[in-house]
């Protein structure tokens, strides 16, 4: 299609329906003998004549008039189809696609999704959990939630929680068995919960009086899902690190027991990230402005 076929066709259109280059030309926004001249282009591009004309009247010829059938309802779907994309400039609408590690999604979506969706019915959420990087624009995400760090430096990031404090666990029966450790060095003599986070294995930090520490624990499990090590523990298979509000419910319902709290660190906390400044969409707008508001 020649790139200026769509504006022509739908000047043509506007002259078929009101049988007047002139009334046309005012409803198009361009003068009569210009409106005139597009006509006479594409009629001469197609190798077809549209439309009869004398100084007094225009009318369809079969050409002209088969087209328009055709026509009509084509311009009527691009039509609806910008005003759609204009009312959404101005209310939240359509799909809202987020990717968030599993800590993110526990502390930053899930208090709010039930407000957000009942607040703005006509968007639909899609969050996809994974702890593991992603290139959000390749997998065609509007936005992701994790650590500052996952966000690239072309990367605009909104901080959309406080620090996070970090939880070592482990069950009851689990330190029936052994003795709950004391230090971060005891961990080597315990089954701990191995955790992949990315490329990597996560080596747990700690951090007392100043000191700073990472240790590389050992067992028999490895997972990559922070829900995934909680439950581990919870079933016995040993210790596991997770940031607190994840193992908190257990804790409060005896299913865990929390271990070195002295020596556990905050850190920096979420952040969401998403790509450019420009036309931020407006679902992502309003979804940050809640997650702030609770903040």
């Amino acid at each position: 299609m020649h790139r200026g076929d769509l504006e022509d066709l739908t000047a043509f259109a506007a002259v078929a329906d009101e049988r007047s280059f002139r009334a046309a030309a005012s409803r198009v926004g361009v003068t009569a003998s210009a409106l005139s001249h597009t006509i006479r282009q594409l009629e001469e591009r197609l190798g077809v004549r549209l439309l009869h004309r004398t100084t007094h009247s225009v009318s369809l010829t079969d050409a002209g008039r088969r087209l328009l059938v055709r026509l009509r309802p084509a311009i009527a779907e691009i039509t609806c189809a910008l005003e759609d994309l204009d009312q959404e400039r101005h209310r939240p609408f359509g799909r809202l696609r987020i990717h968030a590690s599993a800590g993110a999604a526990a502390i930053a979506i899930a208090p709010v999704w039930d407000c957000f969706l009942g607040t703005y019915p006509e968007v639909q959420l899609e969050l996809e959990v994974d702890d593991a990087p992603v290139d959000i624009v390749s997998k065609g995400f509007d936005a992701a939630i994790g650590i500052r760090e996952r966000a690239g430096a072309d990367m605009i990031a909104v901080r959309v929680t406080g620090p996070v404090k970090m939880a070592v666990v482990g069950a009851p029966a689990y330190f029936a068995r052994r003795p709950a450790p004391q230090t971060p060095d005891d961990l080597t003599h315990h089954s701990c919960i191995q955790y992949r986070w990315g490329d990597s294995v996560y080596t747990w930090p700690f951090r007392r009086n100043d000191r700073s520490q990472r240790i590389a624990v050992r067992g028999p499990v490895t997972v990559n899902s922070s829900g995934l090590a909680v439950r581990a523990a919870i079933d016995g298979m040993g210790v596991a690190c997770a940031i607190d509000v994840q193992a908190e419910p257990f804790v409060r319902s005896g299913a865990l027991v929390r271990v070195l709290e002295d020596w556990l660190p905050s850190y920096d906390g979420y952040f969401l990230y998403y790509p450019g400044r420009r036309q931020v969409p407006t679902a992502l707008r309003a979804l940050i402005d809640m997650i702030r508001a609770r903040r």
